[in-house]
């Protein structure tokens, strides 16, 4: 879901179950919270060509007995991920929504946890901002770390809307 136009380009890790059955991106309970961080509607979500998804992996990698899905295959990114990233010449911010995309995008930048990486997201250029997943199961994290909410998420509302304004 990424074309010539993609202007705010969301890294994700691979879709879950659900979203690999829809066959589009972020169409659970956690893209409404990724919506919600972003200010933007479900309509603008899917219907604004300038924001596009580009998870690390494409297809769904199975669940992990010990809860949550399994990472995304590294051989996936490597396969097709340069490529598509040389060709995305527009983007002006990328988010980088949990620790595989973060570990991938930002290598020996990142920070030796994910919250730490995004506690840090002012040290990233600001074409590049990490973010936790949306998912439920971090809903524990955001209470831990409310900064998050109140520092990050304002800052990313003012970022995608003047992208889309331009």
């Amino acid at each position: 879901m990424v074309s010539a136009d993609t202007r705010i380009l969301i890294c994700g890790q691979a879709p879950g179950n659900r979203v690999h059955q829809s066959g589009k991106p972020f169409t659970d309970p956690s893209g409404d919270r990724l919506r919600n961080w972003m200010g933007v509607d479900e309509a603008t979500f899917y219907g604004e060509p300038r924001i596009g998804v580009a998870a690390m992996a494409f297809c769904f990698p199975g669940t992990n007995p010990k809860g949550g899905d399994y990472p995304p295959p590294a051989r996936c990114a490597q396969l097709w991920r340069p490529r598509l990233m040389a060709a995305l010449g527009k983007v002006e911010l990328t988010l980088l929504v949990g620790g595989y995309a973060q570990s991938w995008a930002l290598k020996d930048r990142a920070k030796s946890s994910m919250t730490d990486t995004v506690r840090a997201w002012r040290e990233y250029p600001s074409d590049i901002l990490p973010l936790p997943h949306p998912s439920w199961r971090n809903s524990g994290w955001l209470r831990r770390n409310p900064w998050f909410e109140q520092d990050v998420t304002p800052y990313l509302r003012q970022r995608v809307s003047a992208i889309l304004a331009a």
